[in-house]
This record gives structure tokens, C-alpha cells and sequence, in this order.
């Protein structure tokens, strides 16, 4: 029989009356011919409550605990989706992840996958079964203990699910009804997709777009399982949604095909930097070592005598996360106590944000960079960083301008329309 690969979000799970909605979406599949895998999420705030269970038990909790307790939440909705299934007379099974069994890391809280042997669920198929209900975001280290797949886990799940079976398509089932070219609560004049490529979905998802996580994608894209987004909450068919594909199947894209943004941004300055060879890797190894997620970077040289230094000195200004300021200051501090880096001043910047345009359109099309940025002149924002790849070009911002940056590109590139 054909196969399909379902998965349901938190919300879309959230209590008794959503889990018989998302039974229903399943049973329309099992009517279609399928077989289904499911792949279900806690229900709707219950990892956060047993995340906050755990800390509360134990500050320096160990681990292996941590994911039995958290792991809990899918095995839960899991039996409940398997036995509202079998009220609606379809043959249903649950799976925890020991069960599969799905084969991680030894990562305990960012276990990563290792396989997933199809023999166990494809024996149930053949003895009659049409849906196999399997707990998300969870595994089986080699030592046997649970394993939980950190942010973002259902979601790899299934796509991992759908590239060990064979899938025909992996749909994705949350609360909103696809991919839009911009958050239309920042943007009225945003519009659905019906299809993305595997490589502008990544860049979206990495640069702050919130509908799908970065591993997923990236596991779609080296597999080439086709995506569907769409919603749990309305009546779909099979043009619902938006369809993440490979480039081949869209026939003409946009130049840009969406806008990204990201308020957790800060800009960082190391100021007066010694010139030389190796300063580079001195700075941004440190920062690595202390976990430190850099994003963009910008130097700049200057050839004359400048503060305590004489000779070439560099500033260097680098974005990371927020909630990494502080780590990052330290490690700084650290390397330049140590002798290790010399630096005359540590510039912190939390009020900017990042904002994006991307498409792969850009390739073949010259002019991207100069429209972006006569845009924001436009509105007399000011560029602070600028980064660039193949499909995409970002830009730090004030983030007071956020919104007013994400309207003007989505105007300036005509999203809006078809």
C-alpha cells in the first residue's frame, strides 16, 4: 500500500476534542488507500510543565532523567490517538520510541538519529494494521536509556520517518494553514505559498521563520521527502497548504520568494583588535568553544595608530543570539585575561534586529542587493551589518524598524502577488 506520514503539534493535539479532529484527518487518508504514520507532539504545553517539574526536583538534574521525564508527554498522546483511531473502527497501534526502535545519539536532550528499522511496523502492516502511532521527539541510546531529540523533534521525526519508509509525502499538520512570504501579523499584504523549495525554506526556517525547524528541513532536503504544511484546524484536500519541494518541481520562482526577520538578535564590537593572522580564528574559535552561535560578521581594518595599539588594528562586529550576550562577553573576557586575545573596548548591542530577504531566483537575477537596500533608504533605516549568500541577503537593523523593514521588502519585491 501506498505510505503517508502524518504529524500532529502540540496544538493540534492540544486536549480529547483536537486529537479526535486530527483522528478524523487520519481516517480521510486510511479511506484514500494509505497506510499512515503518525507522528504526534506532547499535548499543548505539557513538556514545558514537566521541564518545570524537573527543575524544580533537581537544579543539577541528570540527564538520562531529564528525557524519561520529558519523553512522557508523546507517549501519552500517543495512546490516546491510537484509541480514539480504534473507537472510529480503523486498526491502530501506538509506538513509543524504544519500540521502533528508533536508534539515536547517546545526546542526551539533542540526541540526533542513527536509524530506524522498518521491521517491527512493517509486520503490523502486514498483518492488517493501516496506522502506526508513534511518539515523537524521542529515541533509544545504545546503552538502551531514552533519548529526547531536543528543539523541534516531532518535526524531524517525521521526516526521518518518511525517508526510512519510503513515504509518498510527509504532512505536516499545525496551527497556522502553510508557508507565507512574510509573518502576516507583521505584514497584511502576506500571502500563501502553494510551493517552496527545500533550499528557501531552510534559510527561511534558520533566519527566524517559525513554521517548520531548521533540522527537518535540512533532513527533507538531503532525502528529498516532500513536505506539506498545513492547518490542523480546517478542512483540507490535497492542494491544501504549501508544498516544500525540490527546486525541479516549481517551474518559475519569484526572485524572492519570502521575508525573514528575527528580534532575538545582538550586535557585538571588539574594538581596536590587533591585525594579524590567526586573530580571526583566536576570537571566533573562543566563541565556539564557549557555545557561542555567531551569525554575521563584519571587520574593519585600519592602518594607522589607533588607541593603545600601533600599526594595523581591526575592529570586528559579530550577531549572536540574545540570550548568548552573556556568554559571549565572558568568553571574551576570559580569552583577554588569559593573554590569549587583546582588545580595548567589548560592544554590546541588544536593540537591533535581523531581517531577510530570500529566494533562489537570486542566482539568475542581478539587481536583488541594490532594490533591498533602496527600500530601506527608502524609509530612511539605517544598515548596520550585511550579509549575504546565494539566495539570500540579510541586513541588522534598529529594531524599533523591524516591521516598517519587513513591509517595505515585502512591497518593494511585490509578494503579494502571484
Amino acid at each position: 500500500m501506498p505510505l503517508l506520514v502524518m504529524k500532529f503539534g502540540g496544538t493540534s493535539v492540544a486536549d480529547l476534542a483536537r486529537i479526535a479532529n486530527a483522528a478524523q484527518k487520519v481516517q480521510r487518508e486510511v479511506e484514500r488507500g494509505y497506510d499512515v504514520i503518525v507522528i504526534v507532539s506532547a499535548m499543548s504545553g505539557k513538556t514545558n510543565e514537566m521541564v518545570g517539574w524537573v527543575e524544580q526536583t533537581s537544579k543539577l538534574y541528570d540527564a538520562r532523567e531529564y528525557d524519561a521525564v520529558v519523553a512522557s508527554g508523546e507517549n501519552v498522546t500517543a495512546g490516546l490517538m491510537a484509541l480514539r483511531l480504534q473507537e472510529m473502527g480503523i486498526p491502530a497501534r501506538s509506538w513509543q520510541g524504544w519500540q521502533v526502535p528508533i536508534n539515536t545519539t547517546s545526546a542526551h536532550g539533542s540526541a540526533r538519529f542513527v536509524s530506524i528499522p522498518r521491521e517491527n511496523i512493517d509486520a503490523k502492516f502486514a498483518e492488517g494494521f493501516k496506522v502506526a502511532v508513534v511518539a515523537g521527539f524521542q529515541g533509544l541510546s545504545a546503552e538502551g536509556r531514552i533519548t529526547t531529540l531536543g528543539r523541534g523533534g516531532s518535526d524531524t521525526t517525521a521526516v526521518a520517518f518518511a525517508a526510512a519508509f519510503g513515504a509518498e509525502r510527509c504532512d505536516i499538520y499545525t496551527d497556522v494553514d502553510g508557508v507565507y512570504t512574510t509573518d502576516p501579523r507583521v505584514s497584511s499584504k502576506a500571502r500563501k505559498l502553494d510551493k517552496i523549495a527545500f533550499e528557501e525554506m531552510l534559510e527561511l526556517a534558520s533566519l527566524g521563520a517559525k513554521v517548520l525547524q531548521t533540522r527537518s528541513v535540512e533532513l527533507a532536503m538531503r532525502y528529498k521527502v516532500r513536505l506539506r504544511v498545513l492547518s490542523s484546524f480546517e478542512d483540507t484536500d490535497e492542494t491544501s497548504g504549501t508544498l516544500v519541494c525540490d527546486e525541479e518541481e516549481i517551474m518559475e520562482s519569484k526572485v524572492v520568494s519570502g521575508v525573514a526577520f528575527s528580534r532575538d538578535e545582538a550586535k557585538m564590537t571588539l574594538v581596536t583588535v590587533e591585525d594579524r593572522p590567526g586573530v580571526a580564528s583566536s576570537i571566533f574559535g573562543t566563541l565556539a568553544d564557549a557555545g557561542v552561535n555567531v551569525d554575521m560578521i563584519v571587520q574593519n581594518i585600519s592602518e594607522k595608530n589607533y588607541g593603545t595599539h600601533t600599526g594595523a588594528v581591526t575592529d570586528m562586529t559579530f550577531s549572536v543570539p540574545t540570550n548568548q550576550v552573556a556568554r559571549a562577553q565572558k568568553a571574551m573576557e576570559d580569552a583577554k585575561a588569559a593573554g590569549k586575545l587583546a582588545y580595548d573596548d567589548l560592544i554590546a548591542d541588544t536593540d537591533v534586529a535581523k531581517v531577510s530577504v530570500v529566494g533562489i531566483g537570486m542566482r539568475s537575477q542581478v539587481g536583488v542587493a541594490a532594490k533591498t537596500f533602496k527600500a530601506l533608504a527608502a524609509e530612511n533605516i539605517n544598515i548596520k551589518v550585511i550579509a549575504t549568500s546565494e539566495i539570500k541577503i540579510s541586513v541588522l537593523i534598529d529594531r524599533k524598524y523591524m516591521e516598517l523593514a519587513v513591509q517595505a521588502l515585502h512591497d518593494a519585491f511585490e509578494l503579494d502577488k502571484a
